[in-house]
């Protein structure tokens, strides 16, 4: 009801006929509490707007799709004003913040709208993220760690966590993540003591226990369901680091730099194994050397690594490297960088 120049009017809106089914009212009412023609439709059109969106949440939750169904609730919830709580959190609420979520349910016929109370009350319940569910939740929650990465390292992050996340399933099954037991992270341990033993490394089995708890962890910290997962403590002790031997003069001078040693290598490649030789450069930063980070016309010729359209594998990797001998002949016949892998160190 507004009251325009001493006159009351009655502003509504029909109800586009795809909400029939939730409302059996041929009209809705708004009431707009003020007496300005401005505001007033202003105020209008913000509420029509926002009971659209209600009816499209409602709607949403008649899906059979728990998940979806909960996620409606939730949308829902927002639209009512409220962040959406499940059952048992709405009951340890104030009392006058649980008495406002009440009266916010909608009556039908003296009976409360189901829909409108799952979603204010905490009624909704999804079916229960799975494991192969939570790392395709991961990849959205987790998007942070992509910033900066390129198609190449994106794949290469991701392959590992596809890789821990089907062993996982292989040895215990595709389980709802409030169903997995200490029992169940115990037996992928023994399930990778027994490759251990058999001459994998700690190592491998580490990561795959890593990557697990972290997608496992991220999802139930992102989605805030609050569940005690059973992920730590379950790490194998490192055995002794091996050793690297080095390459002795004498063996880069006889072996890779021997007449014809690297002819089975494409021009590129090869040129990227004789910048290894002198700088020290990982073969994924020559990769990815762009014109920009090639100085050979400096009064000592370099290369800068850099994080140019891709993201360096840590903070130190940053760093100027002088160029001298092999590595600076290799470089002023590619002084534009090496495009056929630029995108893909992988498959140099």
């Amino acid at each position: 009801m507004i009251k325009l120049r001493g006159k009351s009017y009655q502003l509504y809106k029909r109800v586009p006929r795809r909400y029939a089914p939730i409302e059996s009212r041929k009209f809705v009412w708004l009431s707009l509490h003020t007496d300005s023609q401005s505001i007033a439709r202003s105020k209008a059109d913000g509420a029509w707007a926002q009971m659209v969106e209600a009816w499209e949440a409602r709607l949403a939750g008649d899906t059979a799709d728990a998940d979806k169904r909960l996620e409606a609730a939730k949308e829902l919830a927002a639209v009512r004003g409220f962040r959406y709580l499940d059952a048992g959190k709405v009951a340890d609420l104030p009392r006058e913040e649980l008495l406002r979520r009440i009266e916010a349910v909608s009556i039908r016929d003296g009976v409360p709208d189901r829909i409108d109370a799952a979603a204010v009350l905490g009624g909704a319940q999804g079916a229960g993220i799975t494991v192969t569910r939570a790392l395709e939740h991961y990849w959205t929650l987790a998007a942070d760690k992509t910033l900066g990465k390129s198609e190449d390292q994106l794949r290469r992050w991701k392959n590992p966590r596809i890789k821990a996340i089907k062993n996982f399933v292989e040895v215990v099954g595709d389980k709802p993540i409030d169903q997995i037991t200490a029992d169940d992270m115990l037996d992928f341990r023994q399930w990778w003591l027994e490759r251990i033993e058999g001459g994998l490394s700690t190592n491998a089995a580490n990561k795959d226990l890593i990557h697990l708890g972290d997608v496992l962890k991220t999802v139930n910290r992102m989605k805030r369901l609050n569940l005690s997962l059973p992920v730590s403590g379950l790490s194998f002790k490192k055995g002794e680091a091996r050793v690297r031997p080095p390459f002795s003069v004498d063996w880069i001078r006889d072996r890779l730099l021997a007449p014809g040693a690297l002819d089975g290598l494409n021009d590129e490649a090869r040129a990227i194994v004789l910048a290894m030789v002198n700088t020290g450069a990982r073969p994924s930063e020559l990769a990815a050397l762009t014109p920009e980070c090639i100085r050979l016309d400096a009064n000592l010729p370099h290369i800068s690594i850099e994080a140019v359209g891709r993201q360096l594998k840590t903070q130190n990797a940053r760093r100027v490297i002088p160029l001298l001998g092999v590595s600076l002949e290799a470089l002023r016949a590619f002084p534009g960088g090496f495009p056929r892998y630029r995108g893909s160190s992988a498959a140099l």
